[in-house]
């Protein structure tokens, strides 16, 4: 299908930093599964890389997007980490709806038809999951916990589980409104901020987090108090809007 001269209904974009040959089968994978959902969908393959790095993700989404035109691609020398990765794919995405998902297989792809059923129904702004059971380890599960716990003292009033899981979709105008600009792993915790200040109709349901032996967690214990001092800073923010 040529989808210049049709709306793309669906974006999804799907953060590959470092994943290499393992992206194939999980487009794969991912094309059957938005075949079913939608007849405009698109993906957004996000290869961003480390200069001088041995990363071959870019030269492989590349070929992924020369064999289908359905899928773009956003390759730049990185100038953050994961939150840099989601807005820059983000902001490449055409679609009425965008959802993010990590590329390397942790969080369930079939849950972004759910996504799509539940913000389509029930006229959302945003839908995301929790992890409610998890076989990535002890390590993982201990930073998310305590992540989630900082989180939920300083900001009681946003009734969500895990603000840090995956796929989260939300409307084009959400997106437009929630004028994200964290460059780090923090910038789940401010979407669902701002969820939270503009009011905005969401909800989240059950998945099951997957554990991955290809490669060590980016997610290093230094991260949380990287974390806690951008959630201090957006409690403080708040008192002066």
């Amino acid at each position: 299908m040529n989808l210049e001269n049709k709306q793309i209904e669906l974006s999804v974009v799907v953060l590959c930093y470092r994943s290499e040959e393992n992206v194939i089968p999980f487009v794969d994978k991912l094309k059957k599964i938005l075949e079913n959902l939608t007849d405009a969908w698109q993906l957004v393959l996000v290869g961003n890389y480390i200069k001088g790095s041995q990363d071959k993700t870019k030269d492989i989404i590349r070929e992924l997007a020369k064999a289908d035109a359905r899928i773009k691609t956003v390759i730049k020398p990185k100038r953050g980490m994961m939150g840099w990765d989601m807005r820059k794919g983000m902001a490449a995405a055409d679609g009425k709806y965008i959802c993010v998902i990590d590329g390397d297989g942790q969080f369930p792809i079939e849950s972004i038809g759910q996504c799509f059923k539940l913000i389509k129904e029930k006229n959302l702004d945003l839908v995301k999951t929790y992890r409610i059971k998890r076989d990535d380890g002890f390590y993982r599960i201990c930073i998310s916990k305590i992540y989630n716990f900082i989180f939920k003292i300083l900001f009681p009033n946003i009734k969500c589980k895990d603000a840090n899981s995956k796929p989260k979709i939300l409307t084009r105008e959400a997106y437009k409104k929630l004028n994200l600009t964290s460059n780090d792993w923090f910038i789940d915790a401010e979407i669902m901020i701002n969820v939270r200040r503009y009011k905005m109709k969401f909800e989240e349901f059950p998945i099951h987090f997957y554990n991955i032996t290809t490669r060590t967690s980016f997610v290093k214990f230094g991260a949380i108090f990287e974390f806690l001092k951008n959630l201090l800073i957006f409690r403080i923010k708040e008192f002066f809007r």
